[in-house]
């Protein structure tokens, strides 16, 4: 059974950072892409981050240069270190096995997400 786990949202002040991790199991992790998404309230799920391997990385315009993504494949955990954030960055995030097709989006298995509140 196929199980992506987030950790790591909360309430962060705007220009603060959060480390979002997810830990995967009952897959071969090292095998899949990996992803971020995020919705807001009210808005479309959103692609934020992928990976392929452990070096090659995507990103959205919106969080280029202010978020990074990687993976630990001993760990068999996906993280994203935020930092810089902003109000608007306020959403559910959560990690998922990635596919890309014009644009990056969310393959076969996803976790829960977690809560990523932007705000003073």
């Amino acid at each position: 059974q196929v199980q992506l786990v987030e950790s790591g949202g909360g309430l962060v002040q705007p220009g603060g950072s959060l480390r979002l991790s997810c830990a995967a199991s009952g897959l071969a992790f090292s095998r899949y892409h990996m992803g971020w998404f995020r919705q807001a309230p009210g808005k479309e799920r959103e692609f934020v981050a992928a990976i392929i391997g452990s070096t090659s990385t995507y990103y959205a315009e919106s969080v280029k240069g202010r978020f990074t993504i990687s993976r630990d494949v001993a760990k068999n955990t996906l993280y994203l270190q935020m930092s810089s954030l902003k109000p608007e960055d306020t959403a559910v995030y959560s990690c998922a096995t990635a596919r890309y097709d014009t644009t990056w989006l969310r393959g076969d298995y996803w976790g829960q997400g977690t809560q990523v509140t932007v705000s003073s």
